[in-house]
């Protein structure tokens, strides 16, 4: 290479360093501010996710306190909730402490509250009617437990063919073989059906001298 190719060379490569440090002068701070968003993003994501956790963590000590507490659901019902669903859990977990304790008004006042909340998760207010409908004191006039669990047995709802097992027992209750059976039918004709609740509708459609109907 001539001395002048050389030196053509290093005048060239000067100029590209200009104009690179020209450019990094110019433009650096956009890279250096989105070096620094990235790394802030992921140090906020972690501190989320940090605070969930322990929110989480101290929910859920709070809640197996509030069992130990073995006072009929009364320490769970005052267990402060973040948020609807955490409502929702406090209500069913202080409903059946209480309801397993015998205190049928303070557990049915619970699951009130659920089926009361406007933003809780949909299955969790279903599954406190239905558990409000059972809970209801064997003197609760028939028309009434019958309208509780009518509302559950609608086609399509989560707890429709444990609705009607129950709207079976109720008419047996009152005398009506037919109306039970013809219940029980439709309940073992879903494709949704439980092997459980296949065995308890096929033993008392049998017991009350239906037939099955693979059977007919």
């Amino acid at each position: 290479m001539s001395q002048t190719d050389s030196f053509i060379e290093e005048v060239t490569e000067e100029v590209q360093r200009d104009r690179l440090f020209a450019v990094i002068k110019k433009w650096g701070w956009v890279a250096i501010l989105a070096v620094l968003l990235i790394v802030g993003g992921a140090a906020f994501n972690e501190y989320r996710k940090a605070n969930i956790r322990a929110e989480a963590e101290s929910f859920g000590d709070s809640l197996l306190a509030g069992i130990d507490a073995d006072d009929d659901g009364a320490s769970l019902a005052q267990i402060a909730a973040v948020g609807p669903q955490q409502a929702a859990i406090v209500g069913h977990l202080a409903a059946a402490d209480a309801l397993a304790g015998d205190n049928t008004e303070f557990g049915i006042e619970q699951l009130d509250k659920v089926i009361a909340s406007q933003d809780a998760p949909e299955i969790y207010t279903e599954l406190a009617q239905l558990k409000r409908a059972l809970a209801l004191p064997p003197e609760t006039a028939i028309a009434e437990r019958r309208a509780a669990f009518d509302a559950l047995a609608v086609s399509g709802a989560p707890f429709q063919l444990l609705a009607e097992e129950q709207l079976a027992l109720i008419s047996i209750e009152e005398g009506d073989s037919e109306a039970a059976i013809a219940t029980l039918q439709g309940v073992l004709a879903s494709s949704k059906i439980t092997a459980g609740l296949q065995r308890r509708a096929s033993e008392l459609i049998v017991a009350l001298g239906g037939e099955l109907a693979d059977a007919q």
